[in-house]
């Protein structure tokens, strides 16, 4: 077994090690930390399919690994957030389950992703990553505005966000991918938009700027979507 071509399911497992991780310091109570793992993995996420395209070892086993480690990191990590921030904000012993949608549509996503061939230049329905991103780092925004916090922490609110967000990562809605064809303006001033948001909201807020750069996705999105092709 050559280790080049063992080098992209190293990263995968990595991942797949930050979400076991990050769930354990949600667990510890830590849920400010669970943000940290998430980037990591979104970071591992992307290195791992970048270094199989450069070695050229893309394989159907990296990308089953793949998809089974991004349901943790990306869905049981985010799910489990979520509801322990429900947990904590209400007397109710049931309610917080609801937000356990969040795991659960996230798998159907990846499962979906990996059959369905429409998505090679646009996103049908919310990435896995960017909804994990969105909810991890939910505990950021109200640290940075406290005066959210008693909109966003009440158990109504998180369980709308929970599954609002879960149906938009199956949702038949087309978004941008950051895929570039060629560098024209003309071609990909969404993207590049996109790109200018994402930096100044995470320069001028760090973390809790990350909410901020994929709700400007979202719409973005569906403004290109509805803007009258030439």
């Amino acid at each position: 077994m050559k280790l080049r071509s063992q080098l992209p399911n190293l990263l995968t497992l990595g991942n797949l090690l930050s979400g076991v991780l990050g769930i354990i310091w949600v667990l510890d109570g830590q849920l400010l930390h669970g943000a940290y793992f998430v980037l990591l993995s979104a970071g591992l996420d992307f290195f791992d399919g970048f270094a199989a395209r450069l070695l050229k070892v893309q394989s159907s086993l990296g990308k089953e690994l793949d998809s089974l480690a991004d349901v943790v990191s990306f869905g049981v990590l985010p799910g489990l957030l979520l509801y322990a921030l429900t947990k904590n904000h209400t007397d109710s012993t049931w309610l917080p389950y609801f937000t356990l949608i969040v795991p659960l549509l996230s798998a159907y996503r990846l499962a979906k992703f990996n059959l369905d061939t429409r998505q090679t230049d646009r996103f049908i329905g919310l990435p896995t990553p960017a909804n994990a991103l969105f909810l991890s780092t939910l505990p950021h925004l109200v640290l940075q505005w406290p005066f959210l916090e008693s909109w966003i922490y009440t158990p109504f609110t998180l369980l709308a966000i929970a599954w609002i967000c879960s149906l938009l990562l199956v949702a038949e809605l087309p978004l941008i991918a950051l895929k570039f064809k060629n560098f024209t303006f003309s071609e990909n001033k969404f993207r590049y938009l996109l790109l200018f948001l994402g930096a100044f909201f995470f320069a001028a807020f760090q973390l809790a700027g990350i909410p901020l750069v994929i709700l400007a996705y979202l719409l973005l999105s569906l403004l290109e979507h509805f803007t009258p092709k030439k």
